[in-house]
């Protein structure tokens, strides 16, 4: 079977698709079209610039239901580094890079700071970036995203947290297998992961069916499953090296811009501690609860998390 080309993820619809060079590699990034007559008048660079920033095993198609629900601003979903259409250099998984990445983004789309939105790995994103490059982040709200040493912490204290978060990332750590395993079978362990950890309403529908088929096919682009996997490598493997401690006392500090998190009340990768213990680096921020939805809370529930950061960006701006 040939391996699908990244042009699958160049989908229709009320956005357009644009390639842009930040930090030294190209990001596929897609646009959202103006929602209102008054956004169109309005050059794109004069708009607030919101960055979507989506999670493990995805690609920006895991944002389409806020490109098209957020008025007001510039929104973009940007495929990261080793994802979907953008390159997928060797290195550069770590957290450093990634903010920077994202940082880069920002300059390279015309603006000089952003508010910038992420589930699961793309929240870490969020995070870093906040931290590592302050003067460029207005705010952030994260999706089922604790702060990464509250997640640490959490891993290590609390049973159900470590339970639920270790056999996955250090199976991961294995070279090669975690790759094969999957993608084989038209990425079907991928489909296995993502309704492990969603609500079970939301596998009924039409939406799911559609997701589930793209998210399979975009993994499979040649070299995506091994990139996504570095993520997760990283992660584990820098907390042994000196790098991943300068990153961990980095992060430590709080965030002084606004900030929300949204937490899917049944999600049964990231627990309540982990958010709970969030609070500690981000004391003025928001956390809120979606009732009756797992990890994709943005994918299950987008109406009110739309309504949510719609309210969040409002106060923002």
């Amino acid at each position: 079977m040939t391996p699908p080309d990244p042009s699958v993820v160049r989908i229709d619809g009320p956005w357009r698709h644009l390639d842009v060079h930040a930090n030294g590699i190209r990001f596929h990034v897609v646009e959202a079209a103006p929602l209102t007559d008054a956004d169109a008048a309005v050059p794109p660079s004069s708009r607030p610039l919101v960055i979507l920033l989506h999670g493990f095993g995805s690609f920006w198609w895991s944002w389409r239901h806020q490109l098209s629900g957020l008025p007001g601003a510039r929104v973009v979903a940007v495929d990261l580094r080793g994802y979907g259409g953008s390159d997928k250099p060797p290195r550069g998984y770590d957290g450093w890079t990634l903010a920077g990445d994202t940082a880069g983004l920002i300059r390279a789309l015309g603006h000089t700071s952003a508010t910038l939105i992420g589930h699961a790995d793309g929240g870490l994103v969020c995070w870093a970036t906040s931290v590592l490059h302050p003067r460029l982040v207005d705010a952030i709200a994260v999706v089922n995203s604790p702060h990464p040493m509250a997640l640490k912490r959490s891993a290590i204290v609390n049973r159900g947290q470590r339970n639920a978060l270790l056999p996955s990332l250090m199976a991961y750590q294995a070279p090669r297998w975690p790759e094969r395993k999957l993608t084989r079978h038209d990425a079907i362990e991928l489909e296995a992961l993502v309704r492990r950890r969603s609500c079970a309403a939301w596998q009924q529908t039409d939406d799911f069916a559609e997701t589930i088929r793209r998210l399979r096919t975009a993994f499979q682009i040649p070299g995506a499953a091994h990139c996504s996997l570095e993520y997760q490598r990283w992660a584990v493997r820098s907390q042994l090296r000196s790098e991943g401690r300068r990153f961990m006392a980095a992060m430590d500090q709080p965030l002084g811009i606004p900030f929300l998190h949204l937490h899917g009340e049944n999600d049964p990768y990231v627990l309540n501690d982990p958010v709970s213990r969030s609070r500690a680096w981000a004391p003025a921020g928001k956390f809120l609860t979606v009732d009756g939805v797992g990890h994709y809370t943005h994918e299950e529930a987008p109406d009110e998390v739309n309504d949510r950061l719609d309210q969040f960006l409002g106060q923002v701006r």
